[in-house]
């Protein structure tokens, strides 16, 4: 006891010492009350969960609706959250079970029940949006509602889904507001969020009012937040450097990256490892240029990754040589293995045994105002096209007509990032390579679906590394893809704003109610 008294004789002396100054580190009285302007190039897709399945679109919903289940800060098993409790019942993982947190209202104040979670999964099945997320409950069956209880059946074994269940494809909407079978047009969301959308304008703002009615596994619900959309980075270093929002994240141009320091007292820098990761994503439909696994091949023996990161991102991301990211479970470096250095010698090899034409002509789509996407595409196109083996027609589209043109196979390639839905290997298995995928590659092995199901098996994913590594290696040689790089996650604040280190981590959740005003 005396210990304690003495750490509270010290700090009143030195805040005695500071005098006035000192007590500026706390909040000052209605600092709650006073807005946290955000901003991000992250755009959001549709407002309606069953329609996006993108990171700027899972950002606005992790604070607007909630999930059975969600992710602690730092966390990688699931806590629950418009749950009281789940869990796996019986055995073979087929059947999962929640009972609803009792006390949810959604805006209208009617309460959430089970029958509004049956409704919500329900309809992101029946919906199946080319951009949305039905793919991540591939090995849901069907939903059972009773009271509070809600149950799931499952067409097979899957220690993933209680994961799945805390992304955004698990968003509880209410059942009297969204239509079953459609998604839901407007601006409006009805959720039970730690927020309620208070205002919104496409492409360029999201306001947020705390939620005073909220229950679930966040203790607060933080500040009013307004959510600002930028074009692109230089627009959101611009608004930064201007002081028009007090924090900026994903993405600030590369050259702003490599020169922000933690020691500079104007402003607060959260560097961190994450799990998001960028690929090239190749069209192996029938028909397509890039058909041919030896084409696809001979692009693997061209790309330079280190030149890449070091020339367009200013060394602020890794390169990566596998499908799943550093720290994940069964990662391995599968493309180092094959294709260890650029050869331009083996991929017209490659080529001639494939019989193609040269140079091989196909078309190349990125996102516009996506960090470096433009810069990106020009250095790849210079050093597929080095070689005299490629032509490379390279467009950039705007980020909803990106995704409905790879979504229906309109592109040969495209660029894409993929941000962690969660922290398991999964999360880069079936949506990324897995028949019917995400990324639509047109691409399919049954072994490697195999290997899918088979790693859903383990509820002890350390288990899991071998699935991962032989499906890595199959790929590997399939080249539906090619790994570029793997992002650090950077995040900047005025020096007056907190919680910045909290506000993502690589869970899939946006936590803006952990900023606040110092």
């Amino acid at each position: 006891m005396r210990s304690v008294r003495m750490r509270i004789l010290a700090m009143l002396l030195v805040l005695a010492a500071v005098g006035v100054g000192g007590w500026q580190l706390l909040p000052s009285d209605g600092s709650k009350d006073r807005t946290i302007t955000v901003g991000t190039t992250d755009a959001v897709t549709s407002l309606d969960p069953a329609a996006a399945y993108d990171a700027g679109s899972w950002a606005l919903y992790s604070n607007v609706f909630q999930s059975l289940m969600t992710f602690d800060s730092g966390g990688t098993t699931p806590v629950p959250d418009a749950a009281r409790s789940c869990g796996f019942v019986g055995g073979g993982l087929r059947t999962y079970r929640c009972e609803v947190r009792s006390g949810l209202t959604f805006p209208s104040g009617r309460a959430m029940t089970a029958e509004d979670v049956k409704f919500s999964f329900d309809r992101v099945k029946k919906i199946n949006a080319d951009v949305g997320p039905a793919s991540l409950l591939s090995t849901l069956g069907s939903v059972d509602a009773s009271g509070m209880t809600v149950t799931f059946h499952l067409s097979s074994p899957d220690a993933t889904f209680p994961f799945k269940v805390a992304t955004g494809a698990g968003a509880i909407v209410d059942s009297t507001k969204y239509p079953k079978d459609a998604p839901r047009n407007g601006y409006q969301v009805d959720g039970t969020g730690p927020y309620t959308l208070s205002a919104y304008t496409k492409d360029k703002k999201a306001v947020l009012a705390p939620n005073s009615h909220y229950k679930g596994a966040v203790s607060t619900t933080g500040s009013p937040i307004e959510l600002r959309y930028y074009a692109d980075s230089d627009a959101l270093q611009k608004a930064y450097q201007e002081k028009q929002v007090q924090v900026a994240t994903r993405q600030l141009p590369p050259k702003m990256l490599s020169g922000l320091s933690a020691s500079d007292p104007d402003q607060r820098v959260s560097e961190a490892d994450s799990s998001e990761t960028r690929n090239l994503y190749l069209n192996t439909r029938q028909g397509t240029p890039l058909h041919n696994v030896l084409v696809r091949r001979a692009m693997a023996w061209l790309v330079d990754r280190e030149q890449l990161a070091a020339t367009v991102y200013d060394g602020t991301v890794d390169p990566l040589y596998s499908l799943i990211p550093t720290g994940i479970v069964g990662h391995t470096t599968s493309f180092f293995d094959d294709y260890p250095s650029q050869n331009a010698e083996k991929a017209k090899a490659l080529l001639e045994e494939a019989g193609v034409s040269v140079p091989v002509h196909f078309t190349y789509g990125y996102g516009i105002g996506h960090g470096a996407g433009k810069e990106e595409a020009a250095e790849l196109k210079k050093q597929l096209e080095a070689s005299g083996l490629f032509k490379v027609d390279v467009k950039g589209y705007e980020w909803t007509d990106f995704q409905k043109r790879w979504a229906t196979g309109k592109l040969d390639a495209y660029a894409v990032g993929w941000v962690a839905d969660y922290p398991d290997p999964d999360t880069f298995g079936s949506p990324l390579v897995g028949t019917g995928s995400t990324m639509n590659t047109g691409y399919s092995n049954k072994i490697v679906d195999q290997l899918i199901l088979s790693s859903q098996k383990f509820a002890d994913r350390s288990r899991v590394d071998d699935d991962f590594r032989d499906l890595q290696s199959d790929v590997a040689a399939d080249v539906p893809l090619i790994p570029l790089w793997q992002r650090k996650e950077y995040v900047v604040s005025s020096e007056d704003v907190g919680g910045i280190s909290y506000l993502t981590d690589g869970t899939g959740v946006f936590r803006l109610w952990a900023l606040d005003w110092i």
